[in-house]
């Protein structure tokens, strides 16, 4: 019914494009309807700061002759979905790890068009100002999102609170490969990630670890806020994801050249007080 209605009101527009488009088809917006002269690109976007960049690079985009849509998702599920459904031609919201392990999951046939920025990983507390004053039997909440964990366990690990088991991979650690932990701290990882932020201000754990798209909307600045911060070589850079398919249209490449520009990367730095940090292009 929709593709109906979306062929019905192109078809009004214009006769000449109907009949280039008899399939209707609006699912792949370099074959859809064009805003004019402007080729449609929608991009899936946690809203910040994901979304606030994209709106950023939106008049940019024009002059490419891009009209770059933002549709906002508020979780980790729906975007890929999206994607997968040809709902949206991009999304960016999540980091490689995470992408890799929705692909690995769920036979997702998308692409890493491009690395975009590092958010670094925070963990939160009401309760301690230092991390020498986190107790023993201390509570650790954190996310369900399984592609979290060993970045936090990476983070505890930094901070000498625990020791993986020899030979695991901290990328792909689980709390299960925790050998040492001296403080014996509990660990809760139960707990969609974009309700952390609630815990936080309901304090209900000693440590919170929240993930900075999360933060940064309750007023959260990582570098400022946090009691423990990843360190600058992160592997968790964000990324444009897209479908296989599409990863050489000439849209994507635009939008991708245009977010890697210095004056872009310039003003993420400063709109996020560095706690936002750009990936030079070609970056893994």
């Amino acid at each position: 019914m929709k593709k109906l209605f979306g062929f019905a009101t192109i078809a009004l527009l214009t006769l000449g494009l109907a009949a280039c488009g008899g399939s209707g088809d609006t699912t792949d917006s370099s074959k859809a309807a064009e805003s004019g002269d402007l080729t449609v690109l929608k991009v899936g976007a946690s809203p910040t700061p994901h979304g606030e960049i994209l709106e950023h690079v939106k008049p940019l985009l024009k002059e490419e002759g891009i009209d770059l849509q933002v549709v906002p998702f508020d979780d980790y599920i729906l975007p890929n979905k999206a994607l997968a459904d040809g709902e949206i031609d991009a999304n960016y919201f999540q980091h490689i790890p995470y992408l890799n392990k929705q692909i690995k999951d769920n036979g997702y046939d998308f692409t890493n068009a491009g690395a975009i920025h590092i958010e670094p990983m925070g963990l939160y507390s009401k309760r301690i100002d230092d991390i020498k004053d986190l107790k023993d039997g201390a509570t650790i909440l954190t996310s369900n999102s399984e592609s979290d964990w060993g970045r936090i366990i990476t983070i505890l690990q930094d901070a000498g609170l625990v020791k993986v088991k020899d030979g695991v991979e901290l990328e792909t650690a689980t709390f299960d490969d925790i050998a040492e932990n001296p403080k014996n701290l509990t660990f809760k990882h139960d707990i969609d990630p974009n309700i952390l932020a609630t815990a936080y201000a309901n304090d209900e754990a000693d440590l919170i670890a929240i993930n900075a798209n999360f933060a940064y909307g309750a007023g959260l600045n990582p570098t400022k806020d946090s009691v423990l911060l990843e360190k600058d070589n992160s592997p968790y850079a964000n990324v444009i994801a897209v479908r296989t398919e599409d990863k050489d249209k000439d849209s994507i490449k635009k939008l991708i050249e245009v977010l890697h520009e210095k004056d872009v990367q310039d003003w993420i730095l400063n709109k996020w007080d560095g706690s936002v940090k750009p990936v030079a292009a070609n970056a893994e």
